[in-house]
This record gives structure tokens, sequence and C-alpha cells, in this order.
């Protein structure tokens, strides 16, 4: 008899375990899609874990958020694009700046994730001449082109609607290399390339960049920062409304600025007027 309780306690116990279990999963999961490599904002470091300001920022919002349960997933640029629009992934983060055609794919919160930097490339030469975009486009004005897709091409129509001085030559693009547009500003074909400071720092000014080689030669101008969103699928605006919360917290109680700190050593959000 005695066996026979025991055995029965034994399945009893068993069985709210695996309840409990069962009830721990049926958490709505949260995929959260961020590209592997794009150091500091996403990426996986040398421990194999998902990190980055975006992450980093991800996973504050997770903790708020206790009714969600969030995976992690490191992927390619079109993989998340995609992804996200499928509804494959919940979420996705890469350091995405808002344009009209993204928009009529996904959802965007209205808080910002954090930020990028942008600026002009230009010939040291020149430094003394060229501050700033408004002196640039007294300067010339010759700027490499941009496709129109890009969103960097927005942010130059944006000057030329608002500037009362001379306005930046703002021609379409089409297909280069990244290392056309700076062979072209050293030649003097073009006075300036608009890039994000990030790959400046990547491609040029770095030790072991791979064009390296024009640090002494070209100079960067920062111009304004550009706030970066995650994008979410269509179906999760509330989750989007969720997110948008966690942030209002977040960066109500300093949390935000530490981690701005320790990946970028500033707060980029001071170039967005916050």
């Amino acid at each position: 008899m005695k066996t026979i309780k025991s055995l029965l306690t034994v399945a009893i116990a068993s069985t709210l375990l695996v309840s409990t279990q069962a009830q721990a999963s049926d958490k709505p999961v949260i995929t959260v899609a961020y590209t592997n490599y794009y150091v500091p904002y996403d990426f996986v470091n040398d421990k194999g874990e998902a990190d980055g300001i975006e992450v980093s920022i991800l996973k504050e919002v997770e903790k708020k958020l206790p009714q969600y349960e969030f995976k992690y997933v490191p992927t390619s640029d079109d993989d998340l694009l995609i992804g996200v629009e499928s509804g494959k992934y919940t979420v996705g983060t890469k350091g995405i700046w808002i344009t009209e055609p993204r928009k009529k794919k996904y959802v965007f919160p209205k808080h910002n994730i954090s930020a990028s930097v942008v600026g002009i490339v230009i010939r040291k030469e020149n430094e003394n001449e060229i501050k700033d975009l408004d002196s640039f486009a007294s300067f010339s004005g010759k700027l490499v082109p941009i496709a129109p897709q890009d969103a960097r091409y927005s942010i130059i129509a944006d000057f030329n609607k608002n500037t009362k001085g001379d306005k930046i030559k703002l021609l379409p693009s089409e297909a280069f290399q990244i290392s056309d547009a700076y062979t072209w500003v050293l030649e003097g074909r073009y006075d300036a390339y608009l890039e994000i400071e990030l790959s400046y720092k990547n491609n040029i000014a770095n030790e072991g960049a791979p064009y390296h080689k024009f640090a002494d030669k070209l100079n960067y101008i920062r111009y304004k920062g550009v706030p970066t969103y995650p994008i979410f699928n269509k179906k999760q605006q509330q989750f989007a409304d969720e997110y948008d919360k966690a942030i209002e917290e977040l960066e109500q109680d300093g949390t935000i600025a530490k981690l701005e700190e320790k990946y970028f050593g500033e707060r980029l959000s001071a170039y967005l007027g916050k």
C-alpha cells in the first residue's frame, strides 16, 4: 500500500512539474532579430552572446515586460528585414533609420532605441574652409551622389529645403564601391561624401581599417544625429506600444544614458536634442 501511495505521490508531483513548465512556456515569444556584426549597435560578442547598445536596451525592455519570453536571433540584414515583414521575427534591430518605404512595411515605435551620427568626409586640405554643411555648400556643394532610396538622400534634401544659404548639389547615384567615393573626393571630382561616422571609423580612421591609408588625407565633420529604431511586424502594434512605455521608463531612470556611455563613450542622443 505504501508503495502504491509513493508511486501516486511521484506521479502527481511529476504532473504538477510538467504543468508548471507548460505554463511557463505559455508566454508569448518575442523573437528579436539583430545583425551579428554591427559593432557597437548589434553584434555577437566573443562569448557568443547577443550584445550591442540596441540589444542591451531591448534586454532592459524585456525586464519591464515579464509577460513575454524574449528570444534573440543573430542574422543578416536581408533576413532581418524580410523576416520581420513576413512575421518570422517579431522585431528586428540593426541601426535602422525611418524612411517612407519602410513605414509601409513595418510598425515603427514612437521612441527611438539609439542614434547614429552622420557627417561629411572632406579633404584635409580644405578643413579650414569647410567646417559644416553650410560652409561646404558655399565652398562648392559638390557632393558624391546618393541613391534616392538611401535615407541619407533625405538628409540633404531637408538641408536644401531649410537652408537660407547656398544649396548642396544633390544628385542621384549609380551603384559604386565605397572606395570609389573616397577616391573621388581625394581626386577633386567631388568635395565631400555624406557618411555615417561609424562607417568612417571602421573604413578609414581606425588602425587596421581597410582604407586607413587615406586617414592622413581625409577629415570627418559631424553634421547631426539620426535616430535609430527597431522595426516591428505589422501585426505587432500592441507590442510596439508596450516597448514605447518601457523605453520611457528606461529614459527616465537613467538606464539608456548609462548604456550610451558604455557603448559610445558619450550621449549620442544629445545630437537629437534630448
